[in-house]
């Protein structure tokens, strides 16, 4: 048994060279939102959700990114409400948010 029921690692790479990246589109601060909401609705710790930022996850050209664990599920975000839709649809409903799917 994984040590949580979803692990999400959110890209928050930062290039020095200016070329695309997930830290453009604000990704620290919605990986943020995303922990905050996480803790606020009860669903943090272990056996729960562990979110988690990650360096380059090589999806620049698809970005913002994130991928969820153990599933290996990616989704591409734009905003907050991206975001809680993943929380209410896959974290706590185990359903997939079709629409953000990368790979699908």
């Amino acid at each position: 048994m994984s040590h949580y029921q979803y692990h999400v690692f959110f890209c928050t790479n930062q290039r020095d060279n200016g070329e695309p990246c997930c830290e453009q589109c604000n990704a620290t601060e919605i990986r943020n939102y995303a922990k905050a909401r996480i803790k606020q609705l009860g669903l943090s710790g272990q056996g729960k959700v562990r979110i988690n930022s990650a360096g380059c996850l090589d999806r620049c050209e698809l970005g913002p990114v994130l991928v969820i664990y153990p599933q290996a599920v990616w989704y591409q975000y734009l905003d907050r409400s991206d975001i809680d839709e993943i929380i209410e649809s896959h974290l706590m409903n185990g359903q997939l948010v079709e629409r953000l799917l990368i790979d699908n």
